[in-house]
This record gives C-alpha cells, sequence and structure tokens, in this order.
C-alpha cells in the first residue's frame, strides 16, 4: 500500500473531475453507429456511485464521445471505450467499471482537496465503542454525523486517509474514528470522552475484552495477559537450610 501523504497546509478545495468516454460521437467522416451496451453501464454505475459511496465528495462529472474527442483520450492512454479518468488519470477502459475502484480513487484525492469540517464518527454496528462513543456526544449534546464504514465503503476509505494522516502508516486504524468541528480526536472513544470531560458513571463503563467463558452452567475465568506474564516470571523462594530438631 502507498504511505499516506500528510495533509495539505493549504486545500486546493477543487472539485475531483470524473471524465467518461463512452462509444460514440464522430471525427471527420466516421461516425459511430452501433451503441456500447458496457459504456451505458459504466455511466449507470458512475451515476449510482456518486448518489451513494461518494454523495458526500465534491464532484464534477463529465461525459464525452470518445470519437469526437478522442485525442484528449488517446493522449492519456485511453484507446477503448468506455475510458474513465479521475482528473488527469485513467482508472479504467475497455469494459464495465468497478465501483469500488472509482469510489477509492476519487475520496483518495477528495481528501486532500478538502478539509475536514463538522463532527462525525466512523464507526460499525458490531463495535462497543463506537456505541459509547455516540453515547459521549448525546450526553454532551453534541449534534454528529455518524458514518457506518462496513456497509459505505466511500467512507471506510476517507477514515483510513484521514485517519493515517493524523496517527501515520504504521498505526492500524480501528473504530471508532471521531473529529469534532473538524479537528481529530486521538483516542477514540476514550479520548472523545476525556476530551469532553465526562465520566463513565451514566452507564458507559469502559468495555474491557471479555476473560470468561460460558460451560455448560457455569464462567470459567480464563487467565488474563497479565497473570500469565506473572506465572512465567515467578521464581520460587526455597529454604533448603537444615531445620533444628
Amino acid at each position: 500500500m502507498a504511505k499516506t501523504k500528510p495533509a495539505p497546509k493549504t486545500y486546493p478545495r477543487k472539485p475531483v473531475r470524473i471524465t467518461v468516454y463512452k462509444w460514440a460521437g464522430k471525427w471527420g467522416p466516421f461516425k459511430v453507429k452501433i451503441p456500447c451496451g458496457e459504456c451505458a453501464l459504466t455511466t449507470d454505475v458512475v451515476k449510482d456511485t456518486l448518489a451513494n459511496e461518494l454523495k458526500n465528495a465534491e464532484v464534477e462529472l463529465v461525459t464525452k464521445d470518445w470519437l469526437t474527442h478522442w485525442f484528449e483520450a488517446g493522449r492519456k492512454g485511453g484507446w477503448h471505450a468506455p475510458v474513465i479518468m479521475v482528473d488527469d488519470e485513467i482508472i479504467s477502459q475497455g469494459g464495465a467499471l468497478n465501483r469500488g475502484v472509482l469510489a477509492e480513487e476519487v475520496i483518495n484525492r477528495h481528501v486532500y482537496n478538502y478539509p475536514m469540517t463538522g463532527t462525525h464518527i466512523f464507526g460499525k454496528d458490531s463495535c462497543p465503542h463506537c456505541t459509547r462513543a455516540k453515547a459521549y456526544m448525546d450526553q454532551a449534546g453534541i449534534e454528529y454525523t455518524y458514518h457506518d464504514v462496513v456497509k459505505n465503503p466511500g467512507a471506510m476509505y476517507e477514515m483510513i486517509i484521514r485517519t493515517k494522516q493524523n496517527i501515520g502508516d504504521k498505526t492500524p486504524v480501528t473504530t471508532p474514528q471521531i473529529w469534532i468541528d473538524g479537528e481529530y480526536i486521538h483516542g477514540g472513544a476514550d479520548g472523545l470522552r476525556d476530551r469532553l470531560g465526562l465520566s463513565d458513571d451514566n452507564g458507559n463503563a469502559p468495555v474491557e475484552p471479555n476473560s470468561k467463558v460460558m460451560t455448560g452452567k457455569e464462567y470459567w475465568s480464563l487467565p488474563t495477559p497479565a497473570a500469565l506474564r506473572a506465572a512465567a516470571e515467578f521464581k520460587p523462594q526455597l529454604d533448603l537450610s537444615p531445620k533444628a530438631a
């Protein structure tokens, strides 16, 4: 995976440009008479991706007839319609478009064109720490936008890139990831709690890893990592000196 570039000091604030070159148009005596099914399918995929994964991105969509503008596409190597360009880079040609490729490429560019604004939580349904983070926001009376990164790949791409800009490439990206008024909150739910000056006295107890497993009608405690380390480091002190009769 390519190394994440740091956030720019000044954002250009320009929309990401998507150009679709479809098999149509004319040039000189030549004219396209046979419609291109994959071009129509690709156009529909682009529009639906814009309405879903890329609904929060600033995007400009342009559609052109390939034969009429063949010199534009050909200059970048786009000789097989449908040709899809994001800004000045071809991401697909000669077949139906993979929407995941489009969403990732557009978000990669969007996050370097526009800063994060507003208050957001990026999380997933199975994440107890995400539930805590939302509860802290509600407790503090702060309005926020919640993004499910499992259901929305566009949100996942944005979360990963913007988070790595703050924590670096070597640190794993987990959920939740949180911004308040555009400012990144380090430490997830715990960091949010501390930032808001809240406590866990209102039912928001810290979530600890599950250390018990049920067998039959009983729970048997599993040794914690700390207990295992203590057992490994334990050195019994034996008194082997002679005892008086």
